[in-house]
């Protein structure tokens, strides 16, 4: 799909503006993560399964916690990709406060291909990534790139179906399907949104689109699970903790799907 907007320039300052708000957060307690709380989830955890003596390319990145996370796992190799220079900036110096041997490349995921080499037994992508990207079969290509033969591919992302709803979760302002950008003023997820308000291009992926740019790049799917709960607080005030990084929002329960995962592999 095609657009006329520079989405990337856009989106790349408001990335810079979160980063600088994200890596001193709450939310994301870098204190807790260079003691040695893991950052991953069970959901992607249990995904990939034992990931020893693998190497990971990690897909929109941010500063780099999971990353670094996948080389504590056991990865003898973790490369995090992301647009935002100051979010791989800060990446580099978490992972050396870590002692870590994560590497990190600042690209725009569609031209990764010309400014990194090399191919990876895993590439990975999570929570809050593709909706900035405009084109699924594109981006599959680059997945497909950058796999080993007999390499996994994993995605665990918030449900599409949760970009059909306002802000405030209570009624469907926008379409399930990709049909054009959506264009938004947007504070951020995390505490510290007072002072972020900024403009975003994103882009709605249904899971057709998703799983069939999947296998028009000749990979095989072999798992795709959904899942009535969000490991993360990051909706506003529309979500009630049920368990231990497991949140709802408060007036659907466990009736919409929060997030999904697909687990495909290069044969």
């Amino acid at each position: 799909m095609k657009t006329n907007i520079d989405y990337k320039a856009i989106n790349k300052e408001t990335w810079n503006q979160r980063t600088e708000v994200h890596y001193d957060s709450e939310f994301y307690d870098n204190k807790s993560f260079i003691a040695g709380k893991n950052s991953l989830n069970n959901i992607e955890l249990e995904l990939l399964g034992d990931v020893t003596g693998k190497s990971i390319l990690h897909l929109q990145c941010h500063f780099g916690q999971d990353t670094i996370q996948w080389t504590r796992q056991g990865c003898i190799k973790a490369t995090g990709v992301d647009l935002s220079d100051k979010a791989v900036a800060r990446a580099k110096e978490l992972s050396t406060l870590c002692n870590s041997n994560a590497e990190f490349v600042c690209s725009d995921i569609y031209d990764l291909p010309s400014n990194h080499e090399g191919q990876y037994d895993i590439v990975f992508t999570s929570y809050g990534t593709i909706g900035w990207l405009p084109d699924i079969n594109k981006w599959a290509s680059v997945v497909n790139h950058f796999l080993k033969a007999s390499g996994k591919f994993l995605i665990v992302d918030f449900h599409p179906a949760l970009w059909m709803f306002d802000d405030k979760f209570t009624k469907v302002t926008h379409r399930y399907f990709n049909s054009e950008p959506i264009i938004e003023e947007e504070g951020t997820y995390t505490d510290g949104d007072e002072v972020i308000n900024s403009q975003c291009i994103s882009w709605n992926h249904g899971l057709g689109e998703i799983i069939n740019s999947l296998i028009d790049q000749d990979l095989k799917i072999r798992s795709v699970t959904e899942y009535d709960y969000s490991p993360y607080d990051c909706f506003g005030k529309t979500t009630v903790k049920v368990a231990d990084r497991k949140y709802r929002f408060k007036t659907m329960d466990d009736k919409l799907p929060m997030v999904y995962g697909i687990l495909a592999e290069k044969e």
